[in-house]
């Protein structure tokens, strides 16, 4: 807690400073809005028991055969050589996710994940799920770290807004002494009229654009699609 007897907000831009930031004494908020964490939360909105988040392609597809699970994942925003299915939201409907174990390795979002495993509890957050992951802050009363996932330790633009949309959420809950968090929330407010149009000046919009995945694009930017909160415990996210 801070002098103000309110938990503390701030918003690190990249796993490369997550260091300087307090985690073992904080909940931290894993970010990667294209699109591991908007895919997570849809794969649990949309039944799956758990996703089982892992670094590797290899330890993806040793785990998911030892547990019948659905190996997924991207590299560089195509689909891993060696697994199956991809990191797309639209991957994962009702019908085929329910009840199913997904495991998942990303580009950014799993890595980070891993980081932050000393934290009071770890959580992740994108569009499709901002509103609870904003009730489940404020419920909390802890000091919060908004984790952006960026892309490759370089700072990116969707994470950063996300982070900026809680920010401005919930900062009257908690103490706000963190420049990132106040350059987050700027960057938001600047964007929030038309974050879609706003987006496509981003590199990873560009990126994932030129494989024709603008659709995805639109749904992780999209709020409350998806409104479940994902939870981090014993290496596998369930659904809260």
């Amino acid at each position: 807690m801070t002098e103000s007897n309110k938990p503390s907000l701030e918003v690190c831009l990249s796993p490369a400073l997550l260091h300087l930031f307090d985690v073992k004494n904080s909940i931290v908020v894993i970010i990667d809005v294209l699109r591991a964490t908007s895919t997570i939360c849809t794969a649990l909105y949309n039944g799956a028991s758990r996703v089982i988040p892992v670094a590797s392609v290899e330890e993806c597809v040793n785990i998911g055969r030892a547990i019948g699970g659905i190996t997924a994942g991207e590299r560089d925003g195509k689909i891993a050589e060696g697994l199956v299915h991809g990191n797309s939201p639209f991957e994962y409907p009702r019908e085929f996710v329910e009840n199913q174990t997904l495991v998942l390795t990303t580009t950014n979002g799993t890595k980070l994940l891993h980081m932050a495993k000393d934290a009071i509890q770890i959580i992740t957050g994108s569009f499709p799920n901002i509103s609870a992951v904003c009730e489940y802050l404020i419920s909390q009363n802890k000091n919060v770290i908004l984790g952006c996932a960026a892309w490759k330790d370089r700072v990116n633009m969707e994470d950063t807004l996300f982070a900026g949309a809680v920010v401005s959420r919930i900062k009257a809950h908690f103490d706000v002494n963190c420049d990132s968090a106040i350059a987050a929330e700027t960057l938001y407010e600047s964007a929030k009229g038309d974050i879609y149009t706003f987006m496509k000046q981003a590199s990873h919009y560009q990126r994932l654009a030129k494989y024709g995945l603008e659709k995805d694009i639109h749904y992780c930017l999209t709020p409350d699609g998806a409104n479940v909160l994902p939870l981090f415990r014993d290496g596998e996210l369930i659904a809260g």
